[in-house]
């Protein structure tokens, strides 16, 4: 490279530099407007997500990208990543406090990690919380004392046992929820010992969420619902979005979106692992696809093996629907092994055409994730 190149380089650099800088001030700028944003809406009791004002917004910016011949899809993928430090950002002024009359709050697990989400979002919210765990039942009385929510977030396998024989004589008036992941028994079990509100509520995320904005929470009603409808506008108030089901349609989805999951991730891993693969090869080779996909499940074996049990374990009916995964990948297999290509192609068809719109969809869905992927690959 001559001189005359390597200052002409220098120089343009020098200009981009300046631009970033610039750049940051704007973010800086931007993330204070932010600020003050959720300073209102903490004021007046607003979710910190409202999804069509994020909609319009997205759509005005990517109108005002094309025109300046900057890619929308760019835009849209900086403020996105924007609005996300923004929700974490928001909540560190707390939250509007829906129920100012209510007794406290008894987290019963909420030692746990869930429990512990919960017992801040809770506390961010104005609320008094106290958590019961499993040394704390000799205060038990003292503690469900003047209690307005208690919320049961043990692991599943105890769930129904504790609530039959220890929340049996709640205050009257106290509303009882837990946060398990099936919902049928629980809910049963809690509308047995308590003559109260009952409300089950299935967060569909972990604790290791940095914000409850755009994240799912499904709600199965039990009793008295005008009595916790007030819990529920909390939890919108954080961002969250409400999914209402009964208790038996939920728990057959979770068949399928959870049990099945999770149990292929791990028989992924196990085979991994028994064929003694080589994680840092796989790496050097992988497209961003399968990058993701080792992400996932890798991720599952990152967390807690006992939490992961009580979920694949906690529905028998869950050993059909793995039956089926297994009876469909066997007939998949018999494809393969026979050779025959042309029924392959015409089962292939066959999905997608039962997929519909949503194949499409979730492919350009999936672009962005990819493309963030492969920004965060390392050589």
């Amino acid at each position: 490279m001559n001189e005359k190149t390597t200052a002409e380089l220098e120089n343009l650099r020098g200009l981009i530099d300046g631009v970033d800088q610039q750049l940051i001030h704007l973010l800086r700028k931007r993330l204070d407007l932010v600020a003050q944003v959720g300073a209102v809406k903490h004021g007046a009791g607003l979710p910190i997500y409202a999804p069509q004002r994020e909609a319009s917004m997205l759509a005005k910016r990517r109108g005002e990208a094309q025109k300046m011949d900057v890619s929308p899809q760019l835009i849209e993928d900086i403020l996105r990543r924007l609005m996300r430090e923004s929700y974490l950002n928001e909540k560190d002024v707390g939250f509007k406090q829906v129920n100012p009359d209510l007794g406290h709050v008894v987290l019963v697990g909420g030692e746990g990690k869930l429990g512990g989400l919960f017992a801040q979002m809770l506390t961010l919210s104005g609320y008094q919380v106290k958590v019961l765990d499993k040394d704390d039942w000799c205060r038990a009385t003292a503690i469900f004392d003047g209690a307005g929510l208690v919320i049961v977030t043990v692991p599943i396998a105890i769930t129904c046992s504790l609530i039959k024989e220890k929340l049996t004589e709640l205050p009257q008036d106290c509303i009882l929820a837990d946060l398990t992941s099936i919902k049928g028994e629980p809910v049963n079990a809690m509308l047995e010992a308590h003559k109260g509100p009952v409300v089950g509520l299935h967060p569909m995320f972990g604790p290791d969420v940095g914000s409850l904005a755009k994240q799912v929470v499904v709600v199965c009603h039990g009793r008295g619902s005008q009595d916790y409808q007030w819990l529920l506008e909390q939890i919108q108030i954080w961002g969250a979005r409400l999914v209402e089901a009964e208790p038996e349609r939920h728990d057959k989805a979770m068949q399928l979106v959870q049990a099945m999951r999770h149990f292929s991730s791990f028989v992924y891993g196990f085979n991994l692992y028994k064929e003694e693969a080589d994680i840092e090869s796989l790496l050097q080779f992988s497209s961003p696809i399968y990058r993701l996909e080792l992400a996932m499940v890798g991720r599952l074996f990152a967390q807690s093996p006992e939490l992961y049990a009580d979920i694949i374990f906690a529905q028998k009916e869950s050993l059909k629907a793995i039956g089926d995964y297994l009876d469909n990948y066997s007939q998949a297999l018999s494809l393969l092994q026979s050779g025959d290509r042309e029924a392959f192609v015409s089962q292939f068809k066959e999905v997608a055409q039962w997929f519909g719109d949503f194949a499409p969809q979730f492919q350009r869905e999936s672009r962005a994730m990819l493309q963030s992927v492969n920004d965060m690959k390392t050589d």
